[in-house]
């Protein structure tokens, strides 16, 4: 949740790490700060309140120089948003840390601390690291065995970085739980919580794994796993491109993946659909073998991508016939659950690096699953690794903190897993040719809705004085409320509640009134007249409507209800077509409320902590 940065190089590094947090600053901007070692071995720090340019403008006026550096962009869980508070957190003058995640035993170990007469400074979590570094550095040869020793007495999530002024030739970086990315340069190396922090100064990186503690200077990285033995991350050259990071000629990163989702489905199906041929190893070698001996699935999932995993069970219950659970990561991995015969582990996370998801998985391997797929977006990243098979969404970088690309391109990674899976359970040619036209044809359908962006903006401003808002929707398209109502919320702050149509009579309908907008999403299809009763429910009790319909449903604006027709698509992928109104509902209405629609208040961006 919060951004990283490190560096160790002959040249001044404060500039690449104050650009390396402005390009991590999706992961927090509630404060930010940069340590440096200069020439005369002295740590020299600045920290500020609020987003990074804070920082960036304070350096202009106190420039710091040297070549061995940490920086960090914070999303604030122990302690207030405040300079105080802001990383990075220093001990006796000599030790810097920053750190991301949350150290669980932190207020035992700062009691402890306290004891043998340390002072605490702020309220976090973090400043215990650097406290028990400086303790165990007495006792230890180096710096490499004093983090070694201090990461083995912390319980929680922790990705890390270690600087001391002793010795300015290294870093020390550790990781559990929360990602990290070694960056290899030329005389030169970095760290970084993600590869987009390090674009503009190499593309060789090596990802390091569960538990690992690793010694970087200028010309070498020694990685030691959890027991301290030597081990190799293999370093890869990249082809991620550093424009991903720009917003070109849009206002917000939110609006411009909006619309680059056309672009984003063709490179997730490119290669993978020949004719009507799905390509099996789009999933992983082994995949099509894993599959034919699947008789059940189990999604495991948070936020956006619990909403995928929503839609999945529809497809694979009525197409695949595989029985289907999908549950909230956060939940499965805290809870003792049935495992059942031939079942599949299924994980979807935009990041790879989601926590719960994570420890979901670990947890579901050693239950006994018979095998494990991700749906992820992020080579190299935690969940690709350690999953059996692996669906690359191919989304391109997602830098919006409401997710729009990559929940369409899981959508369709998760239909292509359905057809994958239901080819060895009965399902029918004329099913499996109906989803590849209807996948083939998706982004210039996605195109025709695009084109309805104006007058979904007109929509918007009936919102302005609202603070209240109820999503209706049936069958596969309840998951698709509950993620119109999750974008809603996000970054309009707006309280916005989805329900499966059906369920108005049991409390939401004793809340509507001309004060809470109800926002229907009404493709035509078997439920649409059961959907067009609960409409008229809600006329009854004076609510004010905005229905996204099929030009065939027959729905017609009045006084009392406001119509935007979608065009005209097959069933299989209405749920990714009629999620794009949404997300540009939720941002135009976030437009007009004034909120900052990248940073919102709520960060669900690369979550790596419960």
């Amino acid at each position: 949740m919060c951004g990283i940065v490190g560096a160790v190089a002959q040249r001044d590094v404060a500039d690449i790490l104050v650009e390396g947090l402005k390009r991590l600053e999706y992961r927090g901007y509630d404060s930010a700060g940069v340590a440096i070692i200069d020439n005369n071995n002295q740590l020299n720090r600045v920290r500020r309140l609020g987003k990074v340019q804070e920082l960036a403008d304070a350096l202009i006026t106190t420039p710091l120089s040297g070549g061995t550096g940490i920086a960090h962009t914070r999303w604030a869980t122990h302690g207030a948003p405040s300079e105080v508070n802001a990383h990075p957190h220093v001990s006796s003058e000599n030790i810097a840390v920053v750190h991301n995640g949350i150290i669980e035993n932190h207020q035992s170990l700062r009691i402890r601390l306290q004891g043998m007469g340390y002072e605490f400074v702020s309220e976090t979590d973090t400043e215990v690291i650097a406290h028990l570094v400086h303790l165990e550095l007495k006792t230890s040869a180096t710096l490499l065995e004093a983090v070694q020793k201090t990461v083995k007495q912390l319980d929680g999530a922790y990705g890390t970085v270690v600087l001391d002024t002793t010795d300015k030739s290294r870093v020390v970086v550790a990781r559990s739980g929360s990602p990290l990315v070694i960056g290899y340069g030329v005389g030169e190396n970095f760290i970084a919580s993600d590869m987009m922090a390090l674009l503009p100064v190499t593309r060789k990186f090596a990802f390091l794994e569960e538990g690992d503690v690793a010694e970087v200077t200028r010309f070498e990285v020694n990685v030691f796993d959890t027991n301290g033995v030597p081990v190799k991350r293999e370093a890869k050259e990249q082809d991620i491109s550093q424009d991903s990071g720009d917003k070109g000629e849009y206002r917000h990163y939110m609006l411009k993946e909006t619309y680059e989702q056309p672009t984003a489905i063709r490179n997730t199906l490119e290669g993978r659909l020949s004719g009507n041929v799905l390509d099996m190893n789009t999933f992983g070698e082994g995949a099509d073998e894993i599959f034919k001996g699947i008789e059940h699935v189990q999604i495991i999932a948070c936020g956006t991508s619990y909403h995928s995993g929503m839609v999945a069970r529809y497809w694979l219950e009525s197409l695949a016939g595989v029985s289907c659970n999908i549950e909230i990561a956060s939940e499965f991995r805290y809870r003792k659950s049935h495992v059942p015969k031939n079942a599949l582990i299924v994980t979807i996370s935009q990041s790879g690096e989601t926590a719960d998801t994570l420890a979901a998985l670990r947890l579901a391997k050693e239950l006994g699953y018979k095998a494990s797929l991700v749906i992820c977006n992020v080579a190299g990243s935690s969940l690709v690794r350690e999953s059996d098979l692996a669906f690359m969404t191919k989304a391109g970088a997602e830098i919006g903190v409401a997710s729009t690309k990559a929940f369409t391109t899981q959508l369709v990674g998760l239909l292509m897993m359905t057809w994958a899976i239901g080819k060895h359970h009965g399902m029918s040619e004329a099913v499996q040719n109906e989803i590849a036209s209807s996948l083939m044809a998706l982004p210039s359908k996605l195109e025709e809705v695009l084109a309805l962006a104006s007058s979904i903006e007109d929509l918007a401003e009936d919102f302005a004085d609202k603070h209240n808002a109820l999503f209706l929707g049936r069958g596969d398209q309840y998951p698709i409320a509950m993620e119109g109502a999750l974008k809603l919320k996000e970054i309009s702050y707006i309280h916005a509640e989805a329900y499966a149509a059906g369920e108005l009579k049991h409390g939401p309908l004793a809340l509507i009134d001309a004060d809470m907008p109800v926002i229907v999403v009404a493709p035509k299809n078997d439920l649409i007249e059961k959907l067009k009763s609960n409409v008229e429910e809600v006329r009854a009790r004076g609510g004010l409507m905005y229905v996204f319909a099929d030009s065939e449903a027959n729905f017609a604006s009045d006084d009392t209800m406001k119509v935007i027709n979608v065009p005209v698509c097959d069933d299989l992928i209405a749920p990714i077509v009629y999620t794009l109104p949404l997300q540009l509902l939720s941002y135009y209405v976030a437009i007009i409320k004034g909120t900052d629609v990248d940073q919102p208040r709520n960060l669900a961006k690369s979550v790596t902590v419960e």
